[in-house]
């Protein structure tokens, strides 16, 4: 490729395209995009001089020496039938982005949970320590407002993303997994086997002489390292890093304090104290997400005391328990949480600050809820209140019967919280929230749909009722 070539993105309002096409256009080349409706993303590309269009139309590829289209978008899109017409290279987005970073010292962070937050906080802890990478993240960074970067230092910082086995393009310097769940198997044939399969090769593609690093608080990452290291990749081994908290490991955490919005650590190497770590968001998951961006920043060269002084600036990423306002004392946050274990995890750190919690999830899929019903249904001890919206399900996915709200509603006052309630739609969330809130409340949305909007409007509301 050579920065005269004009990329067009379908659907280049997704976090992930956007962050790749922002990537390119920094890059210089020449870069077009279109998408169903204008957003905050697309119009900070065409801010930076994307052509957008709005809608999908045949014409919108002419003069494209490449197209670039994300897993949303289905095999008889306009755009994408035209391309391959006009015989024009047509790329999934993973495969552009393994353009990027194999080209470069690649550092893929992969996992069922802590992608987003660990490659956010690697990015910005190296950009402040002046090594200036490239990095495409599919969450903005509080700090710096964007989820994309191109750098001109070797490293290129980017999620692995395992849901469609697309990180399977990539080979990385770096390679790290925070934990493997079973999730996404509706890709996997509904076969965990296979989706722990897809993992072993993902850490086998390390690049030679580059690292793997990997969570042994996690018992399936712990179960795979044997196969990891079979056959040709016995070299791996050497190559492996460790972190935990609970299990033997090369760097573990110790003398973890949890604080209001905020959690500190000791950091120790096989015994010996590195130092204390101190982050500006809270939780024991983002114990786990700063260790594997110490470890990984170390390989890259940066001093343990730079990072720790780095490290402490990282607000979050965006619907990463975002504080979204707090009025009279009504604290309101939004995160993605969309897996047992996230919900958990993010009402494990709200329980933290000591207020009444009103957990509010909107499950997403027919399918992830199917499969995941009965964790589902055990995850939200930690709240004091749980409301659960409708299924959030993308067009043309298919109900399957007796999957729904309200069902798991019924299981989660068996299993894990009796104050629990479906509310189906966000506006009536919204309005059940504005009038029951109280001073010492906790809000939290949680979900991959559209929930974050409820977070948004409750604000409003407080706020007007404070005026």
């Amino acid at each position: 490729m050579n920065t005269a070539e004009h990329i067009h993105f379908i659907g280049i309002g997704g976090y992930g395209m956007s962050a790749i096409a922002r990537v390119m256009l920094e890059m210089g080349y020449k870069v077009t995009g279109s998408d169903v409706a204008s957003q905050e993303l697309t119009q900070k590309l065409a801010a930076k001089g994307a052509d957008i269009y709005l809608g999908h139309q045949a014409e919108h590829v002419t003069g494209a020496d490449l197209v670039v289209y994300s897993t949303a978008c289905p095999k008889d899109n306009v755009e994408r039938v035209a391309a391959e017409a006009l015989h024009i290279p047509v790329l999934h987005r993973s495969q552009m982005l393994a353009q990027i970073m194999n080209a470069g010292k690649g550092i893929a962070v992969a996992g069922a949970h802590g992608k987003t937050s660990t490659s956010s906080m690697i990015a910005l802890v190296m950009e402040t320590c002046g090594a200036d990478p490239t990095y495409v993240i599919g969450g903005e960074i509080v700090n710096v407002g964007t989820n994309a970067k191109a750098g001109k230092g070797e490293y290129v910082v980017a999620e692995a993303d395992e849901s469609d086995g697309s990180f399977l393009h990539y080979y990385p310097s770096i390679a790290i997994v925070t934990n493997i769940e079973p999730d996404h198997l509706e890709n996997y044939d509904g076969d965990f086997g296979k989706l722990k399969a897809a993992y072993v090769q993902f850490l086998q593609q390390v690049k030679e002489g580059g690292h793997a690093i990997v969570c042994t608080d996690d018992d399936t990452i712990v179960e795979l390292l044997p196969q990891i290291y079979e056959g040709k990749h016995a070299s791996l081994s050497e190559q492996l890093i460790t972190y935990g908290i609970d299990s033997p490991a090369d760097y573990k955490a110790e003398n973890i304090e949890f604080g209001h919005l905020q959690v500190a650590f000791d950091m120790s190497y096989k015994g010996k104290l590195l130092g204390n770590i101190r982050l500006s968001v809270p939780g024991k998951h983002n114990v786990y997400n700063a260790m594997a961006t110490v470890i990984t920043c170390l390989q890259a060269g940066i001093a343990f005391d730079k990072i720790a002084e780095a490290i402490t600036l990282f607000r979050g990423a965006k619907r990463r328990f975002q504080v979204v306002g707090e009025v009279n004392d009504v604290l309101v946050i939004d995160d993605y949480a969309h897996h047992p274990t996230e919900i958990q995890a993010t009402l494990s750190a709200a329980r933290a600050t000591g207020k009444r919690i009103v957990a509010v999830f909107q499950p997403q899929r027919y399918t992830r809820t199917y499969f995941l019903f009965e964790q589902f249904s055990r995850a939200f001890s930690e709240a004091d209140e749980v409301i659960i919206a409708d299924i959030y399900s993308p067009a043309g996915e298919k109900q399957i019967e007796g999957v729904s709200s309200g069902k798991l509603v019924e299981l989660i006052r068996q299993n894990s919280n009796s104050n629990a309630r479906h509310i189906p739609t966000k506006d009536e969330i919204h309005q059940y929230l504005a009038s029951h809130s109280a001073p010492g409340d906790l809000i939290i949305t949680m979900g991959a749909g559209d929930i974050w909007k409820v977070a948004s409007s409750v604000v409003d509301s407080l706020q007007s009722k404070q005026g």
